[in-house]
């Protein structure tokens, strides 16, 4: 009796496990594979570019059984962390790449040359990401042309025009006129030290690369650049601080804080790309805001935009799942999913053909379309690591911890050590 019920119970067992399994037509077990992509991104949790990816991202999950992707958004750290993993060579299968996409991670990037989207390239973005050989290693699913963000309405109420702040003569004039009616010029959330490094960004270019007939590319690019010239940027962040252009709590606010105090229209400046007014938006969806050119540093030369990468995503070169995650990639590149993307930001898409509402943003693209535009200033004249000295001396002038000779002297070891002069 023993033996019979033994036989009835292993019966029931393998029965259950082949009522677990299902069959093609041929009789063979079709088991769904797990699989998971690790996506790590420099934008933080609460941004409104990584709520529009955990979106799409559900919708591949859902169109792809057994399939996840971990998105891990990013803080301040990021740079550092990823710094790390690639010395480890233990990068996430894919990863944002914050600007680098060429000189710092093409060669932990798996080339995409060979992807379709590739031939759709949007003009504005295809240089900065194709390296000398011409290939590819991102799909970048916005392009970064921004200005000087700005609240309409605070500018209007103090009847400042921007298209007349040609120099930053004028633009300290315009500060000088928010600031008596008791309003914050700029604000920078210097919490995280990367807004500080975009004042830098946003000011160099105009100090020491656009003016056609004074201008120091070719010294900082053979490594022959005297640094006592970076005084000039030096002297230029401690003067805005010292003439109360910043908010006073500019080292303990954050980028989310800038975006909060901008739309509503608490502060009428900030230097960020324009996906900070797509974020101010989420907070006060009637601000009229805009966005101007950089001014210049002298009459004899023009206002400029600032372009480079913003949204870029590439994939690990060892990735477990290599064709799975180009999947991922082609589904981003869909014109509905990176319209979105793009829309999120407030930017324009990263390939032809591929419309994004930039809202309020329509006709100042428009209005500057024709204006000259330039690489962030890190990513196209300085070696990588000097972003984390830009950042590091930018707190120290604004704090006062450091002169601007101090910075000055700071920058040019670094990047003498990191050109291995």
């Amino acid at each position: 009796m023993k033996n019979k019920f033994l036989l009835v119970m292993v019966m029931l067992l393998v029965l259950g496990t082949l009522a677990g399994c299902s069959s093609n037509s041929e009789g063979e077990e079709n088991v769904t594979e797990e699989k998971e992509l690790v996506f790590m991104m420099n934008f933080g949790p609460d941004e409104a570019v990584t709520k529009s990816f955990e979106e799409v991202i559900a919708e591949f999950e859902e169109e792809n059984e057994g399939v996840s992707i971990n998105l891990i958004p990013g803080n301040k750290d990021y740079e550092n962390i990823m710094k790390t993993k690639m010395g480890a060579n233990d990068l996430p299968d894919l990863w944002t790449t914050h600007g680098w996409s060429v000189a710092r991670y093409s060669e932990y990037l798996m080339p995409l040359t060979d992807q379709a989207w590739v031939s759709k390239l949007n003009p504005g973005i295809e240089k900065v990401v194709t390296d000398a050989n011409g290939d590819v290693f991102v799909l970048p699913t916005d392009i970064d042309l921004s200005g000087i963000a700005y609240n309409k309405t605070v500018l209007e109420d103090l009847n400042i025009d921007v298209d007349t702040l040609k120099t930053w003569d004028d633009f300290e004039a315009a500060c000088e006129v928010i600031k008596e009616n008791d309003l914050t010029p700029i604000h920078i959330g210097g919490k995280e030290p990367w807004t500080v490094g975009n004042f830098f960004d946003w000011v160099a270019p105009s100090l020491f690369i656009t003016n056609p007939n004074d201008n120091y590319r070719e010294a900082l690019k053979d490594g022959s650049f005297d640094w006592s010239n970076w005084d000039e940027a030096g002297v230029m962040i401690q003067a805005f601080e010292k003439n109360g252009y910043f908010n006073v709590d500019s080292l303990s606010s954050t980028y989310i804080d800038s975006a909060k105090n901008l739309a509503q229209g608490k502060a009428a400046f900030t230097f960020y790309g324009n996906y900070v007014i797509a974020e101010a938006l989420t907070y006060n969806e009637e601000a009229d805001l805009g966005f101007m050119p950089v001014p210049s540093n002298d009459p004899s030369d023009e206002p400029t935009l600032i372009s480079g990468e913003r949204t870029a995503v590439g994939i690990w070169k060892d990735t477990e799942y290599p064709e799975l995650a180009k999947e991922f990639l082609n589904f981003l590149s869909s014109a509905d999913v990176m319209s979105r993307l793009a829309t999120a930001n407030s930017l324009p898409a990263g390939l032809v053909g591929v419309e994004s509402d930039t809202g309020k943003l329509a006709d100042d693209y428009e209005k500057y379309s024709n204006v000259r535009g330039f690489a962030y200033f890190d990513r196209e004249y300085l070696p990588s690591g000097m972003w984390e000295t830009m950042t590091s001396t930018g707190t120290g002038l604004i704090s006062g911890d450091m002169t601007p000779e101090d910075a000055s002297e700071e920058m040019k070891s670094n990047y003498d050590r990191l050109l291995g002069q």
